[in-house]
């Protein structure tokens, strides 16, 4: 089996190696950006099964990323996480299609839930 694809998004290394190294134990193949500009372009330059990203970083947000993917046509699951729950900012991730929005720190059982249902659960929609 084919190991799904996973695109993890944090201005914070930490916070990137950490998601990273959870979701590569997991089994996934995970490719790692350090702001929304770079997301996209991995974006553009490799098919993901999901994007997990936060919702704060400079230059470009995570609901600007996830805007920029459907203005595209990029019909890629995207969790948006975050230390800084907003009512605004979750209506509008969810508005645009955002598959599930977490306040960090993110717990393993809740991330193992929300990818397991983003990735197996849900179809896409076209």
């Amino acid at each position: 089996m084919i190991p799904k694809r996973v695109l993890v998004v944090d201005d914070e290394q930490n916070s990137r190696e950490g998601l990273s190294k959870i979701l590569t134990k997991e089994g996934y193949t995970v490719h790692t950006a350090e702001n929304g500009k770079k997301a996209l372009i991995e974006a553009e330059n490799n098919e993901f099964d999901l994007i997990i990203t936060d919702l704060r970083m400079p230059e470009m947000d995570g609901i600007e990323v996830l805007e920029k993917l459907r203005n595209k046509n990029k019909n890629i699951g995207v969790v948006i996480v975050t230390a800084y729950g907003e009512v605004n900012s979750y209506l509008k991730a969810m508005n645009l299609g955002a598959f599930e929005y977490l306040n960090k720190p993110i717990h393993l059982e809740e991330l193992r839930r929300v990818i397991n249902k983003a990735l197996h659960e849900s179809p896409r929609v076209s």
